[in-house]
């Protein structure tokens, strides 16, 4: 689906235009425009891609495969960007959403697969602005990867609750061990992903706080700068999450390394404790005639007591190391 919206001189003149419509308010510099492609169909791409704004070949292809990484490429007369908005809540799988711009001197071309919520409040904030707009397409890509990077927020706070959950599991008494690693690696899972798009787009948000693109005017550097520190922040704060999920890992390995070894030192206590039975048994239950307690009158008590008392030493032994 194309939607666009026009401004002149900063407020909302029309929106929605045919494709023909299109290619004339390109033609008129004083006009900026927005076209938003919606999960276009192939025709809807060739018509406003290659027809309207006539943009290379690598990048369409680029704009229409799914990127795993941000990037950032510079034309002669444009500007094309990966982006990713990420989507998240308990009930659903996280997810990663592509958003891939095309900025030029006088237009915003947006292309997405899947509804974006940043998409849907910028189309809600300029519908519903009374006073003056946007009068730039540099400023228009900034509120839209501002209001991108701000939807993370919901998404850090929804795996730090994840987070906060499974270290009071592993710190727990009680824990049902396969659902908690099950747990652990899906969470772990997110957290690379989320590691993996916040840090190349920090590197594609810092070249445009750099100014060295042409399409960003200088009055807009000090805002991409501070999308580029928020971007930061964001690393920061996910890397230190996702070491706080591996330390939790680590505990849990430990105890469960731990409740091994009680099992195996139980078994081993167990073992040295029947150990004079098992010893007295078997020396007694050869087949020899000539064995003299055989023969003695007492022989059997004295084979019992000898069991018994050998069988409460070990275990007293076995007590005060603490081996039960």
């Amino acid at each position: 689906m194309i939607h666009s919206q026009i401004f002149s001189d900063g407020r909302l003149v029309s929106q929605d235009l045919e494709v023909e419509a299109l290619r004339l308010v390109c033609a008129d510099k004083g006009l900026l425009l927005w076209v938003d492609l919606d999960n276009p169909t192939a025709e809807e791409i060739k018509a406003v891609l290659e027809g309207v704004f006539q943009f290379h070949p690598l990048a369409i292809e680029d704009c229409v495969t799914p990127s795993s990484l941000p990037k950032i490429e510079d034309y002669e007369d444009y500007l094309f960007m990966v982006t990713h908005a990420v989507d998240y809540s308990r009930t659903e799988k996280f997810a990663t959403t592509e958003l891939d711009l095309f900025l030029g001197k006088d237009y915003l071309v947006t292309f997405h697969n899947a509804p974006l919520r940043s998409v849907a409040t910028m189309k809600e904030r300029l519908a519903k602005s009374a006073g003056v707009g946007p009068r730039g397409p540099d400023r228009l890509a900034h509120t839209l990867l501002d209001l991108l990077v701000d939807n993370y927020g919901p998404v850090l706070a929804e795996l730090q609750g994840e987070l906060e959950e499974i270290e009071e599991i592993v710190l727990s008494k009680t824990s049902s061990s396969e659902k908690l690693v099950a747990e652990l690696l899906r969470v772990r899972g997110d957290f690379s992903k989320l590691r993996q798009i916040v840090r190349p787009q920090r590197d594609v948000i810092d070249r445009l706080a750099r100014g060295d693109s042409k399409m960003i005017r200088t009055k807009l550097l000090p805002y991409f700068r501070d999308l580029r520190d928020n971007l930061a922040r964001l690393e920061e704060t996910v890397t230190g999450y996702h070491e706080r999920l591996m330390m939790a890992f680590d505990i849990y390995l430990n105890k469960a390394a731990l409740e091994a070894g009680k099992g195996i030192k139980f078994l081993t206590a167990l073992t040295a404790v029947t150990l004079p039975a098992v010893l007295v048994g078997g020396w007694y239950g050869m087949n020899f005639d000539h064995i003299p307690e055989l023969h003695s009158p007492h022989g059997y008590l004295y084979a019992c007591a000898f069991t018994l008392g050998t069988t409460v030493l070990m275990a007293i032994y076995l007590k005060k190391k603490e081996w039960f």
